[in-house]
């Protein structure tokens, strides 16, 4: 078997892309495989997931992600931006749909975040706070600041679709995190289908930053449904008001979300933020023989890769200008 991959990322959230427009490569057992394989970092290329992106009946294209242990998100808002720059560029279009396991998103190309770093926004627009679509298993429609899994944290549970706990902290703590996000993927009589959990510090007006342990991956650099969640969190308990884009950083730069009250219980986010190419490849192997992986390298974006480093200092000196500012006061 023969076929190209392309290294990507998403504030610093990075990801292998698997073209199966034309046709489907693989099967399903086999996705499986290669995001286990291909995603480890001590083996083998590594990356935090696999975009497989294909063909679709109702968009411009189908964005399916598998985790590193095998296992698919219904949604992934760093992968999504990724995925909707490599169809934008593929078709010759500045907008697409894409359609995701829960839904159809838009994804349109955007004003440079920084010079010369391809920038792409997101909506997610399938989200619910009831907590059957999460689901959790709480007594209550929704669970809205209050305490879950942790005594000592507030948690308010969303749905992206795929699911999240949001909890507004004081400073973040990566082995609390860390702690409190196996706990919530190991607890399924709380949490059946286990969920992502995020730390949210309020900055500023306007400004927070995020850690997310993700489900299937651990600790990662950012999280694009993860920052999207939060940003609506801080909007609902009043911390931030919708329809003013909130500056997201993150462990990976920084990305801006724009939570938008549709209507009643109906929410949307725009997530925008670099959609950045790394290399691309070709990878020849047979299933029969996973030992003997062929890599032949193709291109290498160094002026992309460049490029985010300017931006991952620029983003990295605002925050530390933020928290120096907040300590003054």
């Amino acid at each position: 078997m023969r076929f190209n991959l392309l290294k990507c990322h998403g504030s610093g959230n990075d990801f292998l892309l698997i073209n199966e427009y034309e046709k489907l490569l693989l099967t399903e057992q086999q996705r499986i495989i290669l995001a286990k394989l291909f995603c480890d970092r001590n083996d083998n290329l590594g990356a935090d997931g696999i975009l497989f992106f294909q063909a679709s009946n109702i968009a411009n294209g189908k964005m399916r992600m598998f985790n590193p242990d095998g296992s698919e998100a219904e949604m992934c808002g760093n992968g999504l931006r990724c995925i909707g720059r490599f169809a934008c560029e593929l078709f010759d279009k500045n907008s697409v749909l894409i359609e995701t396991l829960k839904g159809v998103s838009q994804v349109f190309k955007d004003a440079d975040i920084y010079p010369s770093l391809p920038t792409y926004q997101a909506e997610l627009n399938t989200i619910s706070l009831a907590s059957k679509d999460i689901p959790i298993l709480v007594n209550s429609d929704t669970l809205i600041n209050q305490p879950f899994i942790a005594d000592n944290l507030l948690f308010t549970a969303v749905s992206m679709p795929n699911p999240h706990l949001v909890a507004i902290v004081d400073d973040i703590s990566d082995s609390e995190l860390e702690k409190i996000g196996k706990l919530a993927n190991q607890s399924p009589d709380k949490i059946p289908n286990g969920t992502n959990v995020n730390f949210c510090k309020i900055l500023d007006s306007n400004s927070i930053y995020v850690r997310t342990y993700e489900r299937g991956v651990g600790l990662t650099n950012s999280c694009g449904s993860g920052m999207s969640a939060s940003s609506l969190v801080t909007c609902l308990l009043g911390r931030n008001s919708f329809d003013k884009p909130i500056n997201v950083y993150n462990r990976g730069g920084l990305v801006t979300c724009t939570p938008k009250l549709i209507d009643k219980d109906k929410y949307s986010v725009f997530l925008s933020g670099n959609a950045t190419f790394i290399f691309n490849n070709t990878i020849e192997f047979e299933f029969s023989d996973l030992t003997n992986i062929i890599q032949y390298f193709g291109k290498v974006f160094t002026d992309e890769i460049q490029n985010y480093g300017g931006f991952s200092e620029y983003s990295t000196q605002k925050y530390l200008s933020i928290l120096n500012n907040t300590r003054q006061l």
